[in-house]
């Protein structure tokens, strides 16, 4: 690929990262973690967002999420299969967030298809609303679960990892010392959502 194209197509698939895919991931995150409020907190957050046209919410979701996602995801599985991983060489801890960008980018890849493609197209597409006891029930899959588990955790550290490196690839973070600040935020934002993320997840197990 021309040098000069791929400068720019790694910058406009950094961005998409943060918005609107980062918003999305943040604004799914506060919706499912009213379930820690109870099964009832949770379904007024469904119905609120229900409540929304469909002649918006389709175009909206067309628009500002899965042409988005669908760039970032394949172009971001470029770079994973032309990536050089090397973190049992170097074991530095960036070396070993680079490698986990990348294999987190496969297991979400997957595990997108499978959530989007189960719980809006096929659950969602066919009528069926998707509720507490919905989720309740499909959640208490223990197989399900974990993996719904990892897939969360994944998709944050996807993210938060990207908001590191999108610090240094946009030039606001020029310095060691600006860079070891930016990442260590970075994984404390990292923490805080997974423990959030999770615990709603199991949440709707219990």
């Amino acid at each position: 690929m021309n040098n000069n194209l791929d400068f720019y197509i790694r910058r406009v698939h950094s961005i998409s990262g943060l918005v609107p895919i980062g918003f999305f991931l943040l604004e799914h995150i506060f919706s499912i973690s009213t379930v820690l409020a109870g099964g009832g907190a949770f379904d007024a957050t469904v119905a609120k967002l229900a409540a929304i046209p469909h002649e918006i919410m389709l175009p909206l979701e067309i628009i500002a999420i899965a042409i988005p996602f669908l760039f970032h995801a394949l172009y971001g599985l470029y770079i994973t299969f032309n990536a050089k991983n090397n973190p049992g060489s170097y074991g530095y801890t960036r070396n070993w967030q680079f490698y986990l960008q990348r294999m987190t980018a496969l297991y979400l890849a997957v595990f997108l298809i499978w959530h989007v493609g189960y719980l809006r197209i096929m659950v969602k597409g066919s009528g069926l609303p998707i509720n507490y006891e919905f989720m309740h029930a499909y959640l208490s899959n223990p197989i399900v679960l974990v993996l719904y588990c990892i897939g969360i955790v994944a998709a944050i550290f996807h993210f938060t990892n990207g908001l590191f490196t999108m610090a240094i690839t946009w030039g606001i973070t020029v310095g060691p010392r600006s860079q070891a600040v930016v990442n260590k935020m970075a994984w404390g934002l990292c923490v805080v959502l997974a423990i959030v993320g999770v615990m709603a997840t199991i949440r709707f197990a219990a």
